[in-house]
């Protein structure tokens, strides 16, 4: 604007508005996300978890981290300091002079608006004998007096006061910057402007580089991409993998490694404690000369792994060393899966390609399973739980219990077990069975469909079928009377078969008397009328069989019908019919629609991966409940569908499994196959078979895609003949 002029506030006051702001805006969320939580509540979560999972070497560890930890402190410490500094800053701001309120001369007088000029001059006599310099009064307080009386008594002060709001004219537009006062201060421009190239031109991006070189260099787990590259090169050199091939390949990744991982350590005590840990283990390739096989960091990251397994006892640093490499077994696992299903996707689109086989994925987690539990392969798996050692297996398996799995175990009556396990002791005893109590028994079932198909329920040649899997979590109830209840991990429908079978007998052996009874009783009435003494004594399946047939009597009655009455009854019977089928298309349509919501809430919902800790004697971190799901052929050793990892399954959850059904028609024998990550003894194998139709073949011609040409030869031939009328009448009008 024209006139006016500018200046900047030197007296920085605007800094420490914008400082109160920024302090705030940190102190406030940072509270709220890092303040710790309640320690109460882990302790009181942890409490609750010690009669089950005491002994788990994650608990015991878990127990001395929360007494030593020192983190929470500092964090408390941290937020306290910032909250100190951001009072202090807002005390600053209050206290600062407010140069920019509104100028008030009635204000300055303590007058009240529209006061008249005999009390204006009145109330200045006494303010300003009372402020006056000459009698000790303040001399600012008295410039501002005689201000304002001129203001409101000068014609042009009072003019300049309504038009500027100010007694002086226009004053100078004061622009604050929010930076302290000798920053602006030309003595240090030089030291501020090498602040400013030291921030921004070498540790901005040097900060930045750093976090892309780290970042590049692992995937979205958090795996080195050159260990993804080198598990996809293994497995597609071998596709069928064995266990002690798998092992070599897993401990070659280059997390081991000193080189790409600093937590990974290499120790000059290793040279003799790893060559005697061979020595103990016995033989483990040591003299393989293929690379990365034979690395230091590779064999001792195998020697490790392999001491795991077998439950040695190792050395404090070597159980340091031991520890690193165990918790990161399972993310490393679940890679190799993901690698094997890449490559199976890729094999099945390309062609040309070698897939890995079945064999080599089960049994990367078969070895996720093995790790968390610290067991070998051939171990038995009542061997997870507490108190039992290999010399107890002997009472479990003998010819009297024949116990080999967690399942057997359940399935005893308490005396047997007791009688079994008399080796422990009564309190021992209450333990196993607490452990054994809290291990998962899941339900699972299954449903084909064939969505967006007019018949969801055949499967036809090319079709994408799906897999509804309904998995339902219960705790493994251990009965004190197994004879009158059924075994928790059977299926239901099971029963329910057994007791259609016999249900079908019992009706199988009556009909052959009932019938005998029908050709009596036509005996004894031979113009059809079945009497009511004959008819009670009959039994509840012949009344059924006569109900549905029909007796001689109605079918005398029907023939005395009226071909009209005929007519409305298979009327009625149609409309019946169309009611029926229109019924199950709403049935289909709100299935479908349900099943389109539950997708929708899916893709919205986050649930949580905390489900249920597992209960493992020799894994150093709390590990939480998962499983994979997935659809095999078990006879050609291929996916069918690409295993699912069900990370959410606290009570029940829901999982869609798709593959497009074969190219060719007839009947396959799938497994719906669900493997827990983190227990031995615990998949399950479901049958799934599947009958595929021939497709129908698609229409060329379609009545909806027909241009009817009746219609536009009908228009040509109207114009043709409009043509030829107007033609004969021009030659009668000539």
């Amino acid at each position: 604007m024209a006139g006016q002029q500018f200046q900047y506030d030197d007296s920085g006051n605007t800094f420490f508005y914008f400082l109160t702001s920024f302090v705030g805006l940190i102190v406030i969320p940072a509270t709220y996300y890092l303040w710790p939580r309640d320690q109460n509540a882990e302790q009181l979560r942890l409490k609750s978890l010690r009669r089950v999972h005491g002994r788990c070497l994650w608990y015991r560890l878990r127990l001395m981290k929360s007494q030593q930890s020192i983190v929470p402190t500092l964090k408390k410490a941290a937020l306290l300091f910032g909250w100190a500094v951001f009072l202090l800053l807002a005390y600053k701001v209050s206290k600062l002079d407010r140069e920019y309120q509104e100028y008030n001369p009635y204000e300055v007088l303590h007058l009240e608006a529209g006061a008249s000029v005999a009390e204006i001059k009145k109330q200045y006599r006494v303010l300003s004998l009372k402020h006056h310099p000459d009698k000790g009064g303040d001399e600012a307080m008295f410039m501002k007096l005689a201000k304002a009386y001129s203001a409101l008594t000068n014609e042009e002060a009072r003019d300049n006061w309504e038009k500027y709001g100010n007694p002086d004219g226009p004053r100078v537009t004061s622009f604050g910057i929010a930076l302290p006062a000798w920053i602006v201060d030309q003595k240090n421009s030089m030291l501020v402007l090498l602040v400013y190239g030291l921030a921004f031109m070498v540790i901005l991006p040097v900060v930045v580089g750093t976090w892309w070189y780290r970042s590049i260099r692992y995937s979205g787990d958090q795996i080195l991409i050159n260990t993804t590259q080198l598990f996809m090169h293994f497995m597609y050199k071998t596709p069928t993998m064995n266990m002690k091939r798998l092992v070599m390949v897993l401990t070659a990744a280059f997390e081991f490694d000193p080189r790409s991982n600093k937590e990974a350590i290499i120790r000059p005590t290793d040279n003799i404690e790893v060559p005697q840990l061979i020595r103990e283990l016995g033989n483990i390739n040591v003299k393989k000369k293929e690379p990365p096989f034979c690395y230091p960091y590779s064999l001792k990251a195998r020697v490790l792994l392999l001491t795991h397994l077998a439950r040695m006892d190792v050395s404090e640093n070597v159980e340091e060393d031991q520890r690193f490499v165990v918790k990161k077994c399972p993310a490393l696992l679940q890679e190799m899966i993901n690698v094997g299903c890449q490559l199976t996707m890729m094999a099945t689109s390309r062609g040309g390609l070698r897939a890995p086989r079945l064999t080599s994925i089960e049994n990367c987690m078969k070895l996720s399973q093995m790790v968390l539990q610290g067991l070998q392969e051939a171990k038995s798996p009542l061997l997870q739980l507490p108190h039992f050692e290999e010399e107890h297996l002997r009472y479990c398996i003998s010819k009297k219990y024949k116990v080999r799995t967690l399942q057997d175990l359940v399935s005893l009556k308490d005396s047997d077990r007791r009688n079994m396990l008399r080796f422990l002791g009564e309190e021992k005893y209450d333990e196993v069975i607490a452990v054994l109590g809290s291990f998962p028994c899941i339900n699972m079932e299954t449903k084909l469909q064939v969505l967006d198909d007019e018949d969801s329920n055949k499967v036809t040649a090319g079709s994408i079928v799906t897999v509804t899997v309904t998995l339902t979590r219960k705790r493994m109830s251990v009965s004190s009377d197994a004879k009158n209840k059924t075994k928790v991990w059977q299926n239901k429908n099971k029963g329910a078969k057994k007791a259609a079978k016999s249900k079908k007998k019992k009706l199988t052996k009556k009909k052959p008397v009932t019938q005998q009874q029908a050709k009596g009783d036509k005996a004894k009435h031979p113009n059809g009328n079945v009497a009511g003494n004959d008819d009670a004594a009959a039994s509840k399946v012949e009344e059924d069989d006569l109900s549905d047939k029909g007796s001689e009597s109605d079918e005398a009655e029907g023939n005395k019908d009226s071909p009209s009455e005929r007519d409305e009854e298979s009327d009625k019977q149609s409309d019946t019919e169309v009611d029926e089928i229109a019924g199950d298309d709403e049935e289909e349509w709100e299935a479908l629609q349900q099943s389109i919501q539950r997708r929708e809430r899916a893709l919205l919902e986050t649930k949580s991966k905390v489900t249920h800790p597992v209960y493992s004697l020799y894994f150093p971190e709390e590990k939480q409940e998962w499983w994979w799901l997935y659809i095999a052929d078990r006879k050609e050793q291929t996916l069918v569908s690409m295993p699912n990892h069900v990370c959410t399954l606290k009570d029940t959850e829901e999982v869609e499994l798709k593959f497009p059904a074969p190219s060719k028609t007839g009947n396959y024998q799938y497994s719906v196959i669900l493997r827990s990550d983190s227990f031995m003894g615990l998949d399950q194998i479901k049958p799934l078979k599947l009958e595929v139709h021939e497709a129908k073949a698609m229409m060329d011609n379609h009545p909806q895609w027909d241009i009817p040409e009746t219609e536009e030869e009908e228009d040509d031939q109207e114009d043709s003949d409009g043509i030829e009328e107007s033609e004969e009448d021009e030659e009668d009008n000539d």
